[in-house]
């Protein structure tokens, strides 16, 4: 290119905004559905404060609050008879001695564990990859289960309220999963304040009603309901508490009760989303969040035993909404407080459901980054969600919702097993973390953290055995086969790493002192003379054209073409007999004799002519990946595939490229300047300070500037070469890049970073550079 300083050429230009594809029809419809695609440098999430993390965080755990009392009745009713209203109380006492074991264990947790601290990452730090793949499985399973039992137990809200809408259940369950599903892929964040607004309704709403019916019961005036209501579960007879089958019912009551602790390591997973202090703020939070669930359950519990509220074999209408119905009456206000509790609900129950979907494609994240699942759950989508962690998620929640026909009590099944194995594990994982280190109170930690892990694993071992036969074999049976799927995944990603290992002895690239290149003929068209233009551009040591003779008059076709081309009149045509037509025999037969020799890297280039889609396929042969696939597995040969569109220039149809900004490079961008007084001549001296930042379009050739932009591009000069590093930044008006002499990197600088950089304008190849800038990373 001629150079501005010694001749007529344009003068230089900055940067131009780059050329892209036109959007295809199906990205076209991807985006009309999801949005356009966010920018990967506005990925970050905001620091919440405690208000707004208790509202955020904790919607999937005080939405238990709303099924687990009645779980533990639907157990106790047809076992014990009226009595089962008593054994309510000591049962929902004991499930609050283990919530308050367990959010002491989950505060030494945050205190070590101050960015995440799931029962994952907690168990890979003191137990190893192998027991993390435990939790991972159990976290999961949860996860997946509460997107269900959530989805399911707020549509029970809304047929509670709208007892003719019970025969569109299953429609309304999916509908809602659909509509989280489409929400998240589309990049609703679990920490956008909105989601804090269910909580505090729900619980606001429940307080008044917790009011209401204590003023009531002082007042004598709170109503007992019948509990020989058509619909409602059976009432058993009354027996003794010592029997083997009593304590079997009393075991299954206490599992289901179990289901109100499930999202008590919510705290824990997003200690980072807090404002600093982290952990201090996620202590106090996660404090505030256990004692409202342990409130709230043990007011649905108290109220329930008070009134005498009945579960029904449907599950609707629910224990709440009879005791928020019973109290606030059947007048104007009353009827309007219950549509309000019941709105409420509903609305915690779904943000509930809704914060799986930040923490379960997290959750996945981690354990693919490590090996253990597909990589493509590490990859961010359209919005920047996980997007493959979101849809594997809603798949599994939809199936759950089919095999139990959307039924909480059936669903309960499946849930506290995972939930306590997680909190087993933590429990455990934190006590040998205290073992390890003995810091400050270790002993009272790993008193703390044992009698919380003892529990949890005995809660699981009643869990297996009393829920067995409701649904529990099938979360026995699944756990183990993806523990072993994912340590298999594992080993085949190992084996795979070290198969691209760089060795010593290939580090050098050169070390092939003879490189020959083959170009497989299978016609003499423009494709094949594409195909050694680009050989030729490879610099061989040798160039031959090589076609497998399966059909004589063909063959001979081929070489009177190629003898009266004048593009190919350089290029040796060998003709290879091939009596049994298969090609890729042949083609690994030849690969091997002409690599015969230590010394010989040989590339093979098979042109291959893309058709039009199905009937292209219908009338045409696809062997370019077939003699590929072979050929491959040979040390020195590469088999290099040459793609030309056929399709394209049969319809005489062109790429369509679509340019932001048609700018020719031989003009500088206009600049609109509001200019204070005319130059006169070219002779004003050069000035060596730009007080503000100018539009990098503004910029002017040989004149000091100050600019500011996002960094594009980095690129540093080999290790064999002069130290020399190159970056590109850009603004909305245009990029121009900067060049640093004598260094290969610029400490705290990434891709996407903020820089501000002045120095003297200059050019290179045509285009605006600024040599040696001073610079500034931004924040």
């Amino acid at each position: 290119m001629p150079k501005s300083w010694t001749d007529d050429a344009p003068t230089p230009v900055v940067l131009q905004d780059h050329a892209h594809l036109r959007d295809s029809f199906a990205y076209t419809i991807k985006r009309k559905l999801l949005g356009n695609p966010l920018n990967r440098h506005s990925l970050g999430h905001q620091r919440l404060s405690k208000r707004y993390a208790l509202g955020i965080l904790s919607s999937d755990c005080i939405s238990s609050s709303a099924y687990g009392s009645e779980q533990i009745l639907i157990a106790l009713l047809p076992a014990f008879g009226l009595a089962a209203f008593s054994i309510l109380m000591p049962m929902t006492g004991v499930v609050l001695i283990i919530l308050t074991i367990i959010t002491l264990s989950y505060r030494n947790v945050i205190n070590v564990y101050t960015k995440t601290g799931g029962a994952y990452i907690v168990s890979r730090d003191n137990f190893g990859p192998v027991v993390a793949q435990i939790a991972a499985v159990a976290l999961m399973l949860d996860y997946i289960v509460t997107v269900a039992i959530q989805s399911a137990a707020g549509v029970a809200a809304i047929i509670s309220t709208f007892p003719s809408m019970s025969a569109a259940k299953i429609p309304m369950i999916l509908l809602v999963i659909g509509i989280l599903t489409y929400g998240n892929l589309r990049g609703v964040k679990e920490a956008g304040k909105a989601f804090a607004l269910p909580t505090y309704f729900f619980v606001g709403c429940m307080f008044i009603v917790f009011g209401m019916g204590i003023y009531r019961v002082l007042s004598g005036s709170l109503e007992v309901l019948s509990t020989s209501q058509p619909g409602a579960i059976a009432v058993g007879e009354s027996h003794g508490l010592l029997t083997a089958a009593a304590i079997f019912i009393l075991l299954r009551a206490f599992a289901n009760g179990g289901s109100s602790l499930t999202g008590l390591e919510a705290i824990s997973d997003g200690v980072a989303l807090f404002q600093q202090p982290e952990e201090v703020n996620a202590r106090r939070t996660l404090f505030v969040m256990s004692g409202l669930l342990g409130t709230l359950v043990l007011g649905v519990s108290w109220f329930a035993h008070r009134i005498h509220a009945m579960p029904y074999e449907s599950g609707t209408p629910t224990v709440i909404s009879q005791i928020a119905k019973t109290i606030v009456g059947n007048g104007v206000f009353g009827q309007t407080m219950f549509v309000m509790v019941q709105l409420a609900t509903m609305l915690i129950l779904f943000a509930g459901a809704n914060t799986t979907y930040s923490a379960f494609p997290l959750l996945v994240n981690f354990v693919a980054s490590d090996g253990y699942l597909p990589r493509q759950l590490t990859k961010r989508g359209h919005r920047l969600a996980f997007s493959n962690g979101i849809l594997l998620l809603s798949g599994g929640g939809v199936f759950l919702v089919l095999f139990t026909a959307g039924s909480v009590e059936h669903l309960v099944a499946f849930y506290a097993l995972g939930v306590f194995t997680g909190f087993c594990l933590a429990g455990f994982g934190m006590t040998r973390h205290a073992l390890r280190n003995r810091t400050g109170a270790w002993k009272a930690k790993v008193f703390i953290n044992a009698l919380s892990g003892s529990i949890s694993f005995f809660v699981v071992i009643i869990f297996a055995v009393v829920k067995f036969t409701e649904g529990a074999w099938l979360v026995l049976v699944t756990a183990p086969i993806l523990v072993v799927t994912f340590l298999r995944l594992r080993r085949q990603y190992t084996r795979e790493q070290e198969a691209l290992l760089v060795k010593g002895e290939q580090e050098r690239a050169t070390s092939i002192t003879r490189h020959d290149v083959a170009v497989l003929v299978d016609s003499v068209d423009i494709a094949t003379v594409g195909a050694i233009r680009y050989a030729r551009s490879l610099n061989p040591r040798n160039l031959t054209a090589v076609h497998f003779v399966i059909d004589d008059r063909r063959a001979e076709e081929i070489q009177k073409a190629w003898a009266i081309s004048d593009a190919l009149s350089d290029v040796t045509l060998e003709l290879i007999d091939c009596p049994d037509r298969r090609l890729a025999n042949s083609a690994l037969d030849y690969a091997i004799r002409m690599t015969e020799r230590a010394d010989v890297e040989l590339t093979l280039l098979l042109p291959r002519r893309a058709y039009s889609g199905f009937l292209g396929r219908l009338l045409h042969d696809q062997t370019a990946e077939d003699i590929a696939a072979p050929i491959s597995q040979l040390p020195r040969v590469v088999a290099t595939i040459v793609p030309f569109d056929v399709d394209r220039i049969a319809s005489a149809s062109q790429l369509e490229i679509h340019h932001l900004h048609d700018v020719s490079p031989a003009e500088p961008p206009v600049a609109k300047v509001k200019i204070e007084k005319p130059i006169t001549n070219n002779t004003e001296p050069v000035s060596h300070y730009a007080e503000n930042v100018t539009s990098i379009s503004e910029i002017q050739w040989r004149k000091r500037a100050k600019v500011q932009g996002r960094v594009t591009s980095i690129k540093s000069a080999p290790r064999g070469a002069a130290p020399t590093l190159q970056v590109e930044i850009w603004d909305e008006t245009g990029g121009v890049s900067l060049q640093f002499l004598g260094r290969r990197e610029i400490a705290g600088l990434e891709v996407g970073s903020q820089m501000r950089a002045e120095g003297m304008v200059g050019e290179e190849e045509g285009s605006m550079v600024i040599l040696n800038p001073s610079y500034e990373l931004l924040v």
